[in-house]
């Protein structure tokens, strides 16, 4: 199995083929890591990368790895009991967004068993989805959370996530009534977790989770000036000054 930590300097790309084609690229760094056995850095550097259980799941501090128990029994699924591998992003310099954070769920033996990808969206929504990949690497399921205000909540994605190793290579598809209006890929190359390849990192990306939330809005924009008419979000998915924080997650990409 992939040894961890591990970071990945990669590229996302964003491709929309309908109402209207528009593409996107952008750079930025991910961790893959075992989430019972976070890294810590040196006490200089560890405000360019922290992991805090508080962004994932219902946020309420427990471990990452109760939370992920949790939701697969909740799912009728029993968990694997070994290793689990989790690609994220750290909290940099107080701040975090993560569109995608994904959990390789392993056998004790190292099989891998089943994938958990747990989505933000920039309203403070969260999302998981039980897949259970093939031998590829590929896995189904309906949509069922609002991420991009341009889509309605339907259609089935069809994911490709292989365990990540010296290569970071993920595709996610929409595909709806119709077509595939919609795909998303993350590719880069595995680099040793080193002081300096973190410095360096957070200096050829500064604020890099800001920047990814930043992006995401001003992409908007330029859609929506393109005419690409907003989609309502679903009610039970807009959350109240009294839920927002408290939302549970185990009971429940563009």
């Amino acid at each position: 199995m992939t040894a961890v930590p591990a970071l990945y300097p990669c590229t996302i790309t964003h491709v929309r083929t309908a109402p209207l084609r528009y593409a996107l690229r952008h750079r930025t760094y991910m961790w893959l890591v075992d989430p019972d056995r976070p890294p810590v850095l040196p006490r200089p550097l560890r405000p360019l990368a922290r992991f805090d259980p508080r962004d994932h799941f219902t946020g309420d501090g427990r471990p990452v790895r109760a939370h992920l128990d949790a939701f697969l029994a909740g799912r009728g699924v029993r968990p694997a009991g070994g290793p689990v591998l989790m690609l994220t992003h750290a909290r940099v310099l107080g701040h975090v967004f993560n569109p995608l954070t994904l959990y390789w769920c392993h056998d004790p033996d190292g099989t891998p068993r089943h994938v958990v990808a747990e989505v933000h969206n920039t309203y403070g929504g969260r999302h998981c989805y039980l897949l259970r990949p093939d031998a590829t690497g590929t896995a189904a399921t309906e949509k069922e959370f609002y991420v991009s205000p341009f889509f309605p909540v339907d259609g089935r994605y069809r994911m490709r996530l292989p365990v990540p190793d010296e290569r970071l290579d993920l595709t996610v598809h929409l595909d709806r009534d119709g077509g595939r209006p919609f795909t998303a890929t993350v590719r880069g190359a595995r680099r040793a977790v080193t002081a300096r390849e973190v410095l360096g990192q957070a200096l050829r990306h500064p604020w890099s989770t800001a920047v990814v939330s930043a992006a995401i809005r001003v992409h908007g924009i330029r859609l929506y000036l393109k005419g690409l008419p907003v989609q309502p979000r679903p009610v039970q998915q807009r959350p109240t000054r009294s839920t927002a924080k408290t939302r549970n997650t185990e009971e429940s990409v563009t």
